[in-house]
């Protein structure tokens, strides 16, 4: 099942914006300067879309409640009219106008969280084309300060929030693509932050992922650098401070990272995607914030990303990789002696380009199975798992054109898991329902 949304869908989020405990959508409509809400059934469909003005060239959108009055409301990012779109939902699935908010120029990515402790909901947004950030503090009614601005580094595009240093004041990081660095932002828990701390990164940071990599229960980062084919262990003080960066060697083109526990020691690991040469690389902990020199798997053509997971119920993480250019997924399961058994690689046809996957189980028989977003034949394949860890032939349903992410979820309570499907070219997204 698709449903219309406007001209080319830019980001999604998920809530009950009409409290009938039913999951709804909002869709960021970037080239028509709306948003999409589509209320939920309950049953795995949606009404049609209901649309709401922006500002200019609306590019990332976020969810909560900003007047606490238990209905959620929405905070879109407007690239190109440099302002935050506030808009106040009634719990009935309708949304009051919007109420725009200066923020920096080019806003790229919108967080929501509560910067100064007051159990109101404040606004952090990355202004890419003016190097900041802009914090705007919640008033609880809806209504918000004036922004706070503080600099970052170069052209900064993702933004997270955690706590660095454990005072229990969020604090802000951001990667900075234009001048190669990591920008952290120390919250004084009053709304305000500290002065920017950079951390020089190599060259073209492409992925970062998070963990406590020495067991010190301190927030650590780890970085993948496409340029020069490393990643880059940064080990955190816990007091918003990081170490200088400890570079390992990966294959080449390092495109996507993850982290976990691959020989069950307790101790995380590290995994790579490697675009270039095709393989994929995997760096095993010693706990003590160090890691062992690579360990290297053949995949298929362009792995482009990486997850992991338990496939065989043996308590050990295996891992999928997916491959852009081969129109596969491969499948690689943990063995007990460190390593992972040769990839198992499922076929998505000719022309297909896998350009994402998940992973459930689809047919409530306690094995892990697969579904990929199959851009160039627009379809989702879906690979039901054997409990003899091979996977059955793939079964192919039809979307719109380029389906480009897919994702799953359980929308109408059966228990049964559903799909959904964001279609590039048709702006629109798909929903398939479980039976």
């Amino acid at each position: 099942m698709s449903y219309a949304t406007s001209f080319w869908p830019r980001s999604v989020a998920v809530g009950d914006f009409n409290n009938d405990i039913r999951l709804d959508i909002v869709v960021a409509n970037q080239y028509d300067n709306t948003i999409s809400v589509l209320l939920g059934y309950g049953n795995g469909s949606f009404a049609n879309q209901t649309k709401y003005s922006t500002g200019n060239t609306p590019f990332s959108v976020a969810v909560g409640d900003f007047n606490n009055d238990t209905h959620l409301d929405i905070v879109v990012a407007n690239a190109n009219d440099n302002t935050v779109s506030v808009l106040l939902g009634y719990g009935n699935g309708s949304f009051a106008n919007q109420i725009k908010y200066s923020t920096g120029s080019g806003g790229v990515s919108v967080a929501v969280g509560d910067f100064n402790n007051d159990t109101h909901l404040d606004i952090v947004v990355v202004n890419q084309l003016d190097n900041t950030v802009s914090v705007l503090l919640g008033y609880g009614n809806g209504s918000f300060a004036n922004q706070m601005i503080y600099p970052t580094g170069s052209s900064p595009w993702p933004v997270a929030i955690d706590d660095f240093n454990n005072d229990t004041h969020l604090d802000i990081v951001v990667a900075n693509w234009g001048d190669n660095t990591i920008t952290v932002l120390l919250g004084y828990g009053n709304g305000s932050f500290a002065n920017q701390t950079r951390y020089l990164t190599d060259s073209e940071p492409r992925s970062v992922a998070v963990g406590d990599f020495n067991n010190d229960t301190r927030l650590d980062i780890v970085v993948a650098y496409y340029g020069n084919n490393t990643v880059s262990v940064l080990l955190g003080y816990g007091n918003g401070s990081f170490a200088n960066e400890t570079k390992y060697s990966t294959g080449s083109g390092p495109q996507f990272v993850a982290v976990g526990d691959f020989n069950n020691d307790n101790r995380l690991d590290i995994v790579v995607a490697n675009w270039n040469d095709n393989t994929m690389s995997v760096l095993l902990g010693y706990g003590n914030g160090f890691f062992a020199n690579q360990m290297t798997y053949s995949t298929g053509i362009s792995p482009s990303s990486v997850a992991v997971g338990d496939f065989n119920n043996d308590t050990r993480l295996d891992v999928v990789v997916a491959n852009l250019n081969e129109k596969s997924v491969s499948v690689y399961l943990g063995y007990p002696n460190e390593g992972f058994l040769n990839q198992m690689r499922l076929i998505t046809g000719n022309g297909s380009r896998p350009k994402s996957f998940a992973i459930g189980d689809f047919n409530n028989d306690g094995q892990t199975d697969i579904v990929v977003a199959n851009s160039g034949t627009n379809n989702v394949g879906i690979f039901l798992k054997y409990d003899n860890d091979s996977f059955a032939s793939q079964v192919t349903y039809s979307t719109d054109s380029s389906p480009w992410a897919v994702a799953i979820g359980d929308f109408n309570n059966d228990t049964i898991l559903d799909i959904v499907v964001a279609n590039h070219d048709n702006d629109n997204v798909g929903i398939f329902r479980g039976w």
